[in-house]
């Protein structure tokens, strides 16, 4: 499955124009959807006219909160289940479909107008006219928790929307009791915008006459959309048909079913006609959910000789005006799985607060809460470093979690396989770690300041909210084979891959193998969609065993075309041969004598239990800073990841440069920043800091594997390590560069303007 790499089979389509997304779809007879959004964060709404836009050419209805009240729609409830300290429940707000009463944050969606063109409804939305009473807002998380801040919801007192604790507190504080040393500090996990290269969009139709919907969206997992719309509508899921083709980037922002999606086919039953909207790139800056969010303050127990004994978390987390399906899980069991990254701490406990602003609600973002961990328990290390004099380099050697100690359990932590000291001397050794200081001499001649920084990290990749991971192999007439799998490509080669690894199981060329996202004219698949770096474990593992359970099929086929008991007959090769004999029929030539019967007989789903694992790795960043502008250049970049079995070298490299790249937008620039009114003032690529080619460094990527015993390929999840190792690396790197100035501590992002104010603080406070 490792051959030459003959490029991306989906490229070709896509770079020449005809890939095929949400926008481009089209139905006859279809109408044109436009939201009225909030202008304001938090206010009464007084009236609301919707007459002028009703009189405008071309418009054909306008929805308003009330008529989405009598379509009866819902809440879905988030993904965590789990009770929070003392057994808190959830505090979970209805959120309107459209507003009524009150908005919550800016782009909070009010109204919608169909028309017969976009131009029209735009033009009728614009007409609509709102008045609005001015409510007090809030848009920091700690601002909200304060006793005399602006209450969002009036049946959820003190704007706490959950209070959970992990982790074993007794034993952790004992740990801490006994420590000969405690290192703590507090740090801000910017909140950042997704935004994919494709803007949400959505087609929405209504079938009457089977009382079932059809849409047409952007999404990560049809099976996770499904099951949104089925609790917002409160229809079982099989009524929803989700297609999907090509995506422009989903990066965890894609993972559920946006209210837009419920109006749209909301509206679409009503009016009998297929409705259609696509969103402007400003509704994606507002409207999609944004990622992160968290101020975080940890405390790391050392010994007399620097062995960690203990690790505290405490973080407060702005989940936004509501809560999205995903952001209450992220923000307390994922860290809850990962809290001593790749360190044998003995102990650890956390408590984490998810708070209700008014601001867009957060949700998963590439990492989704694993780079906040490693974020924070890096800096942790660095600063543990300086503060007891022991090199950064040794105090993790010190602290590793040993290979030998893999399979690694503690409490609600569980890692396969891994081996990070193997990682850590990997990448010194690339690095060029122990040359460093004589770069930071020649640096220094020029008057710039360069820095280095090495981060390890373990994170959890796979399982989801389902049982098991369904992939389906379906037999046309001429012999081709089809995959149905519940999500697909974004980006990261599924097309490639997953014929690649069904063909290497059944012995045909992948070029005759086609992967589709779910079938949606068969009865829908069990699984979860490319979230939590799980797709080639999930998805991949799936279609293995869905390619075994073709032979297993054809082993009775096989022998009645061969005239041999089924006992008789063996599978290799690409074929079913005699034993002892050198008769035999290739899988294709079978496959051949049946075409045309529906079912073909040797169609098949394979399935496998929800699969996870534990990647890692340790990467190492070298920044060089100009202390005249602030301006940071990162000079090169190391990074050696345990990803399991690999796949597709090149294939897995991308996904780690787009990880990185990720990392290192959030740490030079990337920022969704509000005033105190709750504007959102980086609502443009004129404002928000998006990571540009030139960010890029030198880039130099090393394997360092251990397969995972946790599904039939041995894989780890990839998409989301060069993010997680990259938001650290390149952080300790800058604070490296700054500590000879005496500068030990600095909030992200490290804009050039940030970077300059602290250089020249420092200078002024040695004068």
């Amino acid at each position: 499955m490792k051959g030459t790499f003959k490029g991306r089979r989906e490229d070709a389509r896509l770079v020449t124009g005809q890939g095929r997304y949400s926008a481009d779809c089209d139905l006859p007879g279809q109408l044109h959807a436009v939201f009225l959004r909030s202008d304001r964060a938090h206010a009464q709404i007084v009236s609301l006219n919707v007459k002028p836009a009703l009189a405008m050419p071309g418009v054909v209805a306008v929805f308003t909160g009330e008529d989405m009240e009598r379509g009866g729609l819902k809440t879905p409830p988030p993904l965590l289940k789990a009770p929070g300290r003392g057994g808190m429940a959830m505090q979970v707000p209805h959120h309107d479909v459209l507003a009524q009463a009150r908005v919550r944050y800016v782009g909070q969606e009010i109204a919608l107008v169909v028309a017969g063109t976009a131009l029209a409804a735009q033009d009728a939305a614009a007409a609509i006219e709102v008045a609005y009473r001015e409510l007090p807002a809030v848009a920091e998380a700690e601002a909200a928790l304060a006793p005399d801040a602006p209450q969002l919801h009036t049946e959820i007192p003190g704007n706490l929307a959950f209070d959970f604790e992990y982790g074993d507190a007794a034993r952790t504080d004992a740990a801490f009791a006994r420590a000969a040393r405690v290192t703590r500090i507090t740090l801000d996990c910017t909140r950042l915008a997704g935004n994919p290269m494709e803007p949400k969009a959505c087609l929405a139709a209504y079938d009457a006459a089977t009382g079932s919907y059809d849409l047409y969206s952007p999404t990560q997992g049809v099976s996770m959309t499904r099951m949104n719309l089925s609790g917002i509508f409160g229809v079982p899921p099989d009524r929803f048909r989700v297609r999907a083709r090509d995506m422009g980037g989903g990066f965890g922002v894609r993972s559920e079913a946006y209210v837009e999606y419920a109006a749209a086919l909301h509206a679409a039953k009503v009016l009998g006609r297929p409705v259609k909207w696509v969103s402007t790139r400003s509704e994606t800056f507002l409207s999609d959910y944004h990622g992160r969010a968290a101020t975080m303050t940890g405390e790391l127990a050392l010994d007399r000789d620097g062995r960690f004994l203990g690790i505290r978390f405490g973080w407060t987390v702005n989940s936004g005006a509501y809560l999205s399906q995903p952001g209450p899980l992220i923000n307390t069991l994922t860290p809850a799985t990962h809290a001593v990254n790749a360190y044998g701490i003995p102990a650890f406990y956390g408590r984490h607060k998810l708070v209700f602003t008014n601001t867009t609600p957060t949700t998963a973002y590439r990492g989704a809460a694993r780079p906040n961990v490693s974020y924070l328990v890096e800096r942790l290390v660095d600063e543990a470093a300086r503060e007891s004099g022991i090199d950064r380099i040794e105090l993790r050697r010190r602290n590793l979690i040993p290979k030998e100690a893999f399979p690694y359990k503690l409490g609600s932590i569980d890692y396969d396989s891994g081996d990070p000291p193997g990682l850590l001397e990997r990448a010194l050794k690339h690095a060029r770690w122990t040359t460093f200081e004589s770069r930071r001499s020649q640096s220094r001649k020029r008057g710039k300041l360069r820095g280095i920084g090495c981060a390890c990290f373990i994170e959890p990749a796979g399982a989801g909210a389902v049982p098991k991971e369904q992939v389906a192999i379906r037999f046309g007439r001429s012999g081709e084979a089809v995959i149905h799998a519940v999500a697909g490509p974004s980006g990261q080669g599924h097309e490639t891959v997953l014929p690649d690894i069904v063909g290497g199981i059944l012995g045909m060329d992948p070029e005759r193998i086609t992967l589709r996202t779910d079938d949606p004219t068969a009865p829908p698949l069990i699984g979860a969609g490319t979230i939590g770096s799980r797709s080639m474990m999930a998805h991949g593992g799936g279609a293995a065993a869905a390619a075994q359970e073709v032979i297993r099929k054809g082993l009775a086929l096989a022998a009645r075309e061969l005239g041999v008991a089924e006992s008789d007959v063996r599978f290799e090769r690409g074929a079913y041969r005699v034993k002892g004999r050198r008769d035999s029929i290739g899988i294709e030539a079978l496959v051949r004598k049946h075409a045309g019967a529906s079912p073909h007989p040797l169609d098949a789903i394979g399935e496998i239990p929800a699969p996870k694992s534990a990647p890692g790795g340790a990467h190492v960043a070298e920044v060089e800073i100009d202390p005249e502008t602030g301006v940071t250049r990162v000079l090169r970049y190391t990074a050696v990841d345990d990803c399991g079995r690999v796949l597709n070298h090149v294939l897995l490299e991308g996904q780690l440069h787009g990880g990185i790249i990720q990392g290192l937008g959030q740490v030079l620039g990337e920022h969704c920043l509000y005033d105190q009114s709750g504007q959102l003032l980086t609502g443009s690529f004129m404002d928000y800091v998006m990571p540009r080619a030139g960010i890029a460094p030198d880039i130099r990527l090393y394997d360092h594997s251990v397969p995972s015993p946790g599904n039939p390929l041995g894989v780890k999840g990839a998409g989301e390590a060069g993010t997680t190792g990259a938001l650290p690396a390149l952080s300790l790197a800058v604070i490296d560069a700054l500590r000879p100035l005496g500068i030990n501590h600095l909030d992200l992002p490290y804009t050039p303007a940030r970077v300059w104010h602290a250089i020249s603080a420092a200078q002024q406070r040695k004068q």
